[in-house]
């Protein structure tokens, strides 16, 4: 099995398609998409264990589970959106720091669904406040398989429509083509999480440098769609005082406006004790800075417990941060600092 290879488009290295998709349209278009590429495609039961030939972290990463989503409550999903959206489960990254490492520890593999157009439909049950916002990447970044499913497409095209609902998605990756010509009716807000050339470099593999993200940022934000940018996570490492400054004047030059219709979510650096463990196995050489003594151990929304940072050092995470965004975007709109 080969590995992923940073900054190249991903293609999955094999798929598994549970039988029961191929009762829907789209669950035949991903099957004959992924045959045309000459990716291995193997039909499996719909429920069942998936017979992958490695058991491997990494080597996960690169398969595919073409699946169909049964019906369940949309879990919350603060402080981006109100619910998160599961159109996709899983991503082909390898980012150390990921907090999807607790969630699937050694099943990296990636799940998409074959009912797209049943999920969009079942948000027609969220209709309790006068504009509900759905979050696409809680458990996912949605763009690295696009290619094969066409979920967002069909994501973006149905949020045209509704009157009362938006939909917002996050991604490290640049294959944003498709979606430059879709009539988004500015319901959809697309943004790229960025960091550091350093930090993407020693913590982001298997995902394109900061110049490619920023490219696809230009060129969505020229096609109408309300954008943002995702400064996560901010590490305070020596340099941090210069860097994520000039990664901020990066934005603006590349984008070329004072900052309207900009957004910013900015997420320092956390773990849980579970998350520093199951980073550890999998990437034992990593340098993240987790040593529970420099940090703060803080009870979270969902009640389990965090190392964050002191006060003192996220106050000033947070000073310079939003300082620099102020005056290389002075209209931009800082959505939350945590």
């Amino acid at each position: 099995m080969g590995t992923l290879v940073l900054g190249e488009d991903v293609k999955p290295k094999a798929a598994y398609i549970r039988k029961n998709s191929l009762d829907y349209s789209q669950g035949r278009m991903i099957r004959d998409r992924l045959v045309k590429a000459g990716v291995p495609v193997t039909e499996i039961a719909p429920r069942g264990p998936i017979p992958f030939p490695s058991r491997k972290w990494q080597e996960m990463k690169g398969f595919l589970l073409v699946a169909v989503r049964q019906r369940g409550p949309f879990q919350s999903c603060r402080p981006s959106a109100d619910y998160q959206l599961p159109l996709v489960s899983g991503c082909p990254g390898l980012c150390e720091y990921c907090y999807l490492h607790t969630r699937f520890g050694q099943r990296s593999y990636t799940t998409v669904y074959a009912n797209v157009e049943e999920i969009l439909s079942w948000t027609g049950d969220y209709n309790a406040k006068e504009t509900t916002v759905f979050e696409g990447s809680a458990t996912s970044d949605p763009v690295p398989f696009n290619e094969w499913t066409s979920s967002l497409e069909q994501a973006i095209t149905f949020f045209a429509r509704q009157d009362g609902k938006r939909f917002r998605f996050v991604t490290k990756f640049h294959e944003v083509d498709p979606l430059l010509y879709l009539d988004n009716k500015q319901h959809t807000e697309i943004r790229f999480s960025v960091n550091t050339p350093v930090v993407i470099r020693q913590c982001e593999r298997g995902t394109p440098n900061l110049a490619k993200r920023l490219e696809a940022a230009r060129r969505i934000r020229e096609a109408g769609y309300p954008s943002g940018f995702l400064i996560a996570p901010i590490l305070a490492n020596p340099t941090w005082k210069e860097d994520y400054p000039k990664l901020v004047k990066a934005i603006a030059k590349t984008i070329d406006s004072q900052g309207d219709n900009i957004t910013f979510e900015l997420i320092s650096h956390r773990y849980t004790t579970r998350a520093k463990e199951m980073i550890l196995s999998l990437n034992p050489e990593s340098t993240l800075p987790m040593v529970d003594e420099e940090r703060q151990f803080k009870y979270g929304q969902f009640g389990y417990g965090k190392y964050v940072y002191p006060p003192t050092i996220r106050e000033e995470l947070k000073e310079v941060l939003t300082e620099a965004i102020q005056r290389a975007l002075p209209k931009a709109k800082v959505l939350y600092f945590v």
